[in-house]
């Protein structure tokens, strides 16, 4: 009886409450971090590859677009089944099932000869990781009430950030001295180095993620029984919808359609980045990557410093408008010094804190809303529509390069993509979803 009254004492303690929840971060986010920093470089090397295979096998700006961008037509095919699957067979299995498969097909992209195999294995990627972004979104829910996921999602997010931070130096050193080892060109090293590690972490996954709450060995039971209390007392405000009933949402499509305009810039940066430091004056693969770090080591502190300022005043609409207004803004500023290297490394730096830190910031919107079979599906949907901008945006950009000989308009393009996502936030998502 009195271990029982002690129990409960301590869980209605906002210092044992506080205890719990940094057990609970520092045993989650440190590996949840590493899974999406090895996942970011699997997706997204393919902009520094660029720097090399296009002169190598003769592709165009806009091959190059489609290639980078057909990735997320399979991911969005797979994404919603990817998720529901996951919420009934739980995160542990499925994520590491993505986690090995994607690394596998990534490390194929070194046998890329022709525009097809391009194609073919890009397409095949984004099916092998459909679902891990929103799973892990999903999985998230399980252990953080609403109140506290900003800063949650953004300290996961950031490994957006610090993958472009690592990313942009390792791989320029990677195809500037493997370049001709063994016969194979650094753009090929480049993608079999970096697909290994993902490999390794996927295995990893099956051993030391947990399903549930009640799963979890490291935590006591009344640790345990906070947790659970927490999350059942947040499910109160979310409902629960049939899956044809989550397409049907009209919450849900607007939410798409401004994680549809987010992307749009993300990727914008995430491809076109390389490529932009080296037109304003960077002079090979390593000076490029060593440049490319400074943009997302500022998006690392941002996000975490705006995500935090959104939790603490609980205030969601204002936070992700005016980031993404600041993310438009450096990316105009960024066509008028576009032969200027420090005046275009400081828009290219506003532009990316302003972008990805719209994104944990977004987050926070379905996950408040939605719970259950209609969260696994919800976030998913979300997710995949708003990824198309990945196919859109890189396409265009290629295109546009293509015609002009700029990318000064595609720029534009995905100025004015933030802008509209600024305005379906601020007139469309009510105060009680974004307070």
């Amino acid at each position: 009886m009195s271990s029982t009254v002690g129990a409960i004492g301590r869980a209605e303690n906002p210092e044992f409450g506080e205890s719990v929840y940094k057990k609970v971060t520092l045993r989650l986010i440190p590996f949840l971090f590493l899974c999406y920093v090895v996942a970011y470089l699997d997706r997204v090397n393919v902009g520094f590859a660029k720097l090399q295979m296009m002169s190598d096998l003769k592709f165009s700006d806009a091959v190059y677009g489609i290639g980078a961008g057909i990735f997320f037509l399979g991911y969005f095919l797979f994404e919603v089944p990817s998720n529901i699957i996951l919420s009934r067979t739980g995160a542990r299995v499925w994520i590491a099932r993505i986690m090995v498969t994607w690394g596998i097909i990534s490390s194929l992209m070194l046998f890329v000869n022709s525009e097809a195999t391009f194609y073919a294995l890009r397409l095949v990627l984004g099916m092998a990781e459909a679902g891990f972004f929103p799973g892990i979104i999903l999985y998230l829910t399980y252990w953080f009430p609403a109140s506290r996921r900003a800063r949650i999602v953004a300290l996961f997010m950031t490994a957006i950030a610090f993958a472009g931070v690592i990313g942009g130096p390792l791989s320029g050193w990677i195809m500037q001295y493997f370049d001709k080892v063994h016969g194979w060109a650094g753009w090929q090293w480049l993608f079999l180095l970096e697909g290994i590690p993902s490999i390794i972490v996927g295995i990893w996954v099956f051993f030391f993620l947990d399903d549930s709450i009640r799963a979890a060995k490291w935590l006591n039971d009344a640790e345990k029984n906070y947790l659970e209390k927490e999350i059942a007392a947040d499910s109160t405000t979310k409902v629960e919808m049939k899956l044809g009933a989550v397409f049907s949402n009209g919450k849900v499509w607007l939410l798409s359609i401004i994680y549809f305009c987010c992307i749009m810039g993300l990727y914008g940066i995430s491809f076109w980045l390389p490529q932009l430091i080296k037109n304003a004056g960077a002079k090979d693969v390593l000076h490029v990557g060593l440049l490319t770090s400074i943009p997302y080591a500022f998006a690392a502190i941002g996000m975490v410093l705006i995500g935090k300022n959104s939790d603490r005043t609980g205030e969601r609409r204002w936070h992700i408008a005016i980031c993404a207004l600041v993310g438009a803004a450096g990316l105009l500023a960024s066509t008028l010094f576009g032969d200027q290297i420090s005046l275009s490394m400081i828009a290219l730096s506003v532009a990316t804190v302003g972008i990805l830190s719209t994104l944990p910031l977004f987050w926070t919107l379905p996950t408040a809303f939605l719970g259950g079979t209609a969260a696994a599906a919800g976030i998913a949907i979300i997710n995949s529509i708003g990824n198309l901008a990945g196919f859109a945006s890189p396409y265009a950009i290629g295109a546009i390069r293509d015609a002009t000989g700029s990318t000064a308009i595609g720029m534009y393009v995905l100025a004015g993509s933030l802008c509209l996502g600024a305005l379906c936030v601020l007139v469309g998502v009510s105060r009680s979803m974004g307070r």
